[in-house]
């Protein structure tokens, strides 16, 4: 998703990844892979419970987070949902960019 930002941003979205680990261990993560979005912590789990992607116990650890894309127009409204359970399967960035896209003028 991140080598595909600017596609994303000439769109008019804004690309944010969020997962359950620390700042820190994001910020190492971004800087060893040439990451230019912003990676957010959901520490306490609250945001992947909210959207529906926060597994109960996944291989022995509590609270890890589904690999998800959303797109979520200005409104607040989800647009676009895929979850998968194989966190080896990677989204169609193809369907994501059609779905924003897609958003009506002024929405993403």
């Amino acid at each position: 998703m991140g080598r595909r930002a600017p596609e994303f941003r000439a769109l008019g979205a804004e690309v944010l990844a969020v997962g359950v680990t620390a700042t820190f261990s994001q910020t190492a993560f971004a800087a060893s892979l040439g990451i230019d979005v912003p990676l957010l912590s959901d520490w306490d789990r609250t945001v992947c419970a909210a959207y529906g992607v926060r597994y109960d116990v996944w291989k022995g650890h509590t609270g890890v987070a589904k690999r998800s894309v959303f797109v979520i127009d200005r409104d607040r409204t989800v647009r676009y949902r895929w979850v998968t359970d194989d966190a080896l399967v990677l989204p169609d960035l193809d369907e994501v960019v059609r779905a924003v896209a897609g958003l009506p003028a002024g929405a993403g």
